[in-house]
């Protein structure tokens, strides 16, 4: 049973944010104006100058916050420990993707304004407004609202914001191993994920984990004219064809020896969960101009998402693509291919049975090398913990419908790190929207997931305390 006190001071809350509602919204424009594209080093004054942003009104609200330099992008860390109870650590990132193409762009992707569309609903338009800073900003205005009602959080909270996780992430694992006693919480936070739809809320409970390799095939010592060497002389795209294609058997399975070790059947009571979303395969598909999975056989496309690992050829190269025709036998043929993975899928055994797999097709005339373009373990979080049940309520009372624990299929690679460094489970709640075109031109975050998000978190926090 909730106290009527707590309850007091959480409407209060709610109240402070609703009146809030213009400021806290200025202070994310004011963020987004900030160019903080961590990939490109023109930008590292930007990077900077956003994580000081951070930090000075991370202070301004009361936390103990500072600027911390690494061999890349700083990473601003935050502490108010006045309370007790449970303690939590969030999770976000400042930096932003880059704009390019950006004669796609129908406005300045660093001016950031509100449009109100044809159905009268208004949207945050602009780089990083979803990704990932007005997405970090809901989770900071509450923290704001509950310190001005009440003097103080619920509960004790840390946050941990990253300046590079568009660009890598590299410095990340080594800074929270190096501080994991300054940081260590009993539950994580992150808010860089999706609403189911725009109605119902979610906790994405799985992640898929992802295994990067670029094969290069060598054949003769330079391109040759197709008249002379035809048939005689190896073709690098002809043998890397085929060993791409032999990835796959007839039913989409991958082919790579001991792939599906470590990935056991969907649970039964998350599968039950999945099949009440209502999730409508064909118009997943139909959206995009397809219809037909292409998948493993007999699987729903939900769990090929968010459950099955995947093995994707991302891009190819080589001979002549420029304009008109050119008749030559490359020298040199190039893939990228990535693994999406899951549950306890190793990712450097995977690396290794690939690389294994393609030397035993190279003919010997001719020659390999493989460029690793980074691995991360898949991550599942169990959904029978409390904290878990308490985040599930307390959206359910923002939303009016219960939150849904859903699976999901990219990689968030800092979800195993705060687990393997710091030894905690992390809740995922986001508030973007399957349509806010993240890393893409003319990013948006509806105005209703920003002001609901602030109030959601209010809400979580809350419920952390009880």
């Amino acid at each position: 049973m909730r106290r009527v006190t707590a309850m007091s001071d959480l409407e209060a809350v709610l109240a402070r944010i609703e009146a809030d509602a213009d400021a806290a919204l200025d202070r994310l424009l004011t963020l987004l104006r900030i160019r903080s594209i961590s990939t490109d080093p023109a930008y590292a004054g930007e990077c900077r100058a956003c994580a000081e942003w951070h930090a000075a009104d991370l202070r301004g609200i009361g936390f103990e916050a500072s600027v911390r330099d690494t061999p890349g992008h700083p990473i601003v860390v935050a502490h108010d420990r006045s309370a007790t109870g449970p303690s939590a650590l969030f999770y976000g990132h400042y930096d932003v993707q880059p704009v390019d193409p950006l004669e796609l762009w129908e406005h300045d992707p660093f001016a950031p304004f509100i449009e109100t569309r044809a159905d009268g609903t208004r949207a945050i338009r602009g780089r990083g407004a979803s990704d990932d800073k007005g997405q970090v900003m809901t989770f900071v205005e509450a923290c704001r609202a509950w310190k001005a009602v009440t003097g103080k959080l619920p509960i004790p909270v840390s946050l941990v914001l990253e300046g590079e996780e568009e660009s890598g992430g590299v410095n990340l694992p080594p800074f929270l191993q190096a501080h994991a006693d300054e940081l260590r919480a009993d539950i994580g936070l992150i808010c860089d994920t999706s609403m189911w739809d725009e109605a119902t809320p979610a906790i994405t409970t799985m992640l898929r984990g992802l295994c990067g390799e670029e094969v290069v095939i060598h054949a003769a010592d330079r391109d040759l004219h197709s008249g002379f060497y035809g048939s005689a002389a190896a073709n690098p795209n002809r043998i890397l064809a085929r060993i791409l294609s032999d990835l796959h058997d007839a039913d989409g399975r991958v082919t790579l020896p001991g792939f599906y070790d470590g990935v056991p059947e969907l649970p039964e009571a998350l599968r039950a969960q999945w099949e009440t979303l209502g999730f409508d395969a064909a118009a997943f598909l139909g959206a995009v101009g397809l219809s037909i999975p292409a998948g493993e056989r007999g699987r729903t496309a939900l769990e090929m998402v968010w459950s099955r690992p995947t093995c994707e050829i991302n891009g190819m190269g080589g001979g002549y693509q420029g304009a008109g025709f050119k008749t030559v036998i490359p020298s040199v043929a190039s893939a990228k291919v990535s693994f999406r993975l899951v549950f306890d899928q190793d990712p450097h055994a995977i690396r290794d049975a690939f690389r294994a797999f393609v030397r035993a097709r190279v003919p010997a005339d001719c020659r390999v090398e493989f460029h690793e373009h980074g691995a991360g373990q898949a991550i599942r979080f169990p959904i029978e913990a409390a904290a878990f049940g308490k985040a599930r309520e307390a959206l359910g009372e923002e939303w009016g419908k219960p939150a849904v624990f859903i699976g999901g299929g990219g990689s968030i690679p800092v979800t195993h790190e705060l687990k393997k460094a710091l030894g905690m489970d992390v809740i995922l709640a986001g508030f973007a929207l399957e349509d806010d075109r993240i890393h893409s031109p003319n990013e948006k975050y509806d105005l209703e997931s920003f002001r609901r998000g602030i109030r959601s978190w209010a809400r979580i926090l809350d419920a952390l305390a009880r």
